[in-house]
């Protein structure tokens, strides 16, 4: 038995007492060696570490803004455009001013946050419009299937994932993520069936699993049970000597749900035809499921199989318009449509250039309406048109290719008379044709757009520089925003050329607007780079603008396009 009064021994006389008896036994081929815990400067990082930053989100953009901005990439849906770039404003700017504010509204009791549904069948764009707004504000985003979760604790994807992702995609910044977007698509395949008996955790497991992010809770970014996250945590505190437990509160998490809701219209056309007794027959004045959509109650989404609670949580409704034919054809008319420039990708990818005929678009649209995928059916009839071209052209010497009607609908035709001089003389006259067509409409949709244009870039677009706007898209597969901010930067740099010329040369220049655009059309059509640009403006007028200036004393030169086309004239005219 151990004395009473005897003393503990510390860690390190036992280390010692255990290292002399392996000596003793073992020589000098054992030895105890005890862990070192270090603790890492504040500053040190290691891989799979999340560090907390504290720059908030900024945000100013105003509703109208947003839905002027959606015009330009998003065909009709003017009510869901109208709806979503509202409460996303307002959900942002509230966040923005919340933080300023002398009383925090954090700390105000049931606070409600605009969750948003959007109904509507598929390929009418819902998923394109979130990741537009994402890319337009600048908060992180992430996209999950609603299909590939279930019930925490069951097998199966965890809802929480989601948030963690956010925190990924913010780059570990958990305060940028805490103002983030969570985007959920086919949240009507989670609706609950009817008539299963038993748990659903598929379904209204995964409705349960949500409550709680969609208004607030606190989501731990180490996964329990995870092995990666308790290696991640144990490196850590070897590292630190501390326990750092960070999770993501979900206060200001916007969630975005969306679902084509198929047979949903049938709910509400039965609930309103019996609320109309014996006035039945006024439901058949509507005829367009979009037209008994926009006359939908909670109750109709608890009858489609959700729970009362979770349909709570998405107070604001959006519903979104089967495409037509026409709206099908005015996407693909669209210069920033990613199928059209998908397409001129693929084939700059072999150094040719493609540009399509008007015709061509709406044969195209209208054999898309007829697979009744809405946009989605787009993709599939435009790469079954061109493939025969796709396929052959590369192994020619063909660099211009016009995707016209009458060339799409005969390819075997159409490749064959590539092997005659009429044949390519045809097809080089159409592609200049389509070249021509191309930067016309880029005018008029300029133009249409001028005013949020300019006022985004900071930049007047006079009728000259959207020509050069017009140019240059047709010279690279771009959307009309990159073409427009190069066009800006073009202009900025010509613009310098007024700095140099006066600190070196000691010489007051003002390039008028036609000057400025006769340069930026030197740099998009014939490649010339700004350094030979100011060589040449030397060249032409260093010696003649200071004669000038010796014989008459003036110093401020405004120089117009016919000034630059003609410096002779001009010098001759300031000497006079």
């Amino acid at each position: 038995m151990k004395p009473k009064n005897e003393k503990i021994p510390s860690p390190n006389e036992l280390e010692k007492e255990i290292s002399e008896f392996l000596s003793k036994k073992f020589g000098g081929n054992v030895k105890v060696v005890s862990p070192v815990l270090q603790p890492l400067e504040a500053e040190t990082e290691y891989p799979g570490e999340v560090v907390k930053k504290s720059k908030p989100i900024e945000f100013d953009l105003k509703p109208e803004e947003l839905i002027a901005y959606l015009d330009r990439y998003i065909v009709k849906q003017d009510s869901a455009k109208a709806i979503l770039a509202t409460k996303i404003c307002t959900h942002f700017n509230r966040i923005t001013r919340d933080r300023s504010a002398l009383f925090s509204p954090d700390d105000m009791v049931g606070k409600i946050k605009s969750n948003v549904l959007l109904i509507g069948p598929t390929g009418v764009g819902k998923t394109y419009m979130i990741k537009l707004i994402a890319q337009k504000i600048g908060v992180p985003f992430v996209k999950g299937d609603a299909t590939k979760f279930s019930e925490t604790g069951y097998v199966g994807g965890d809802v929480e994932d989601l948030v963690r992702d956010l925190v990924r995609e913010a780059d570990n910044d958990i305060e940028l993520a805490q103002s983030g977007i969570i985007y959920i698509d086919e949240i009507d395949k989670i609706a609950s069936s009817r008539n299963l008996v038993g748990p659903d955790v598929s379904r209204t497991g995964v409705q349960r699993a949500l409550l709680k992010p969609m208004e607030e809770t606190e989501v731990d970014l180490k996964v329990p049970h995870d092995p990666i996250s308790m290696i991640q945590e144990i490196e850590n505190f070897r590292r630190t000597g501390k326990r750092d437990r960070q999770s993501v509160n979900t206060r200001n998490i916007l969630f975005i749900m969306s679902g084509a809701f198929n047979e949903l219209d049938e709910i509400i056309r039965r609930r309103i035809a019996k609320q109309a007794i014996g006035f039945g027959a006024s439901i058949g004045k509507f005829k367009d499921p979009a037209e008994i959509l926009a006359h939908l109650k909670s109750e109709d989404l608890v009858e489609y199989g959700f729970e009362s609670e979770f349909v709570g949580r998405l107070p604001v409704r959006a519903v979104l318009d089967r495409l037509t034919e026409e709206d099908l054809y005015e996407i693909l008319r669209n210069p920033n449509n990613p199928i059209i420039l998908g397409k001129k990708l693929d084939f700059a990818a072999y150094g040719i250039a493609v540009k399509f005929e008007d015709a061509l678009l709406r044969r195209l649209a209208c054999s898309a309406y007829d697979e009744n995928t809405g946009a989605r059916g787009l993709v599939s009839t435009v790469e079954k048109a061109l493939l025969p071209f796709e396929k052959h052209l590369p192994s020619t010497d063909v660099k211009n290719f016009p995707a016209s009607l009458e060339i799409v609908q005969a390819p075997d035709s159409s490749l064959a008379a590539l092997e005659t001089d009429a044949g390519r003389q045809h097809w080089n006259a159409v592609f200049e044709a389509l070249v021509l067509q191309e930067q016309r409409d880029i005018i008029s949709y300029v133009t249409l757009h001028k005013q949020t244009l300019s006022g985004k870039y900071r930049i007047d677009l006079v009728p000259s520089r959207i020509e050069n706007i017009a140019r240059f898209y047709g010279r690279h597969n771009t959307d009309i925003e990159t073409v427009v901010r190069q066009i800006k930067a073009y202009y900025d740099e010509v613009k310098k050329l007024e700095l140099f010329v006066f600190q070196k040369h000691h010489l007051n220049i003002v390039l008028e607007d036609d000057a400025v655009d006769f340069i930026i059309e030197q740099i998009v059509i014939f490649g010339i780079d700004l350094e030979n640009i100011y060589k040449r403006f030397l060249l032409n007028f260093e010696y003649g603008l200071n004669l000038v200036r010796d014989k008459t004393g003036k110093n401020r030169f405004f120089l117009s396009k016919s000034a630059l086309e003609n410096p002779e004239a001009f010098i001759a005219d300031q000497l006079k």
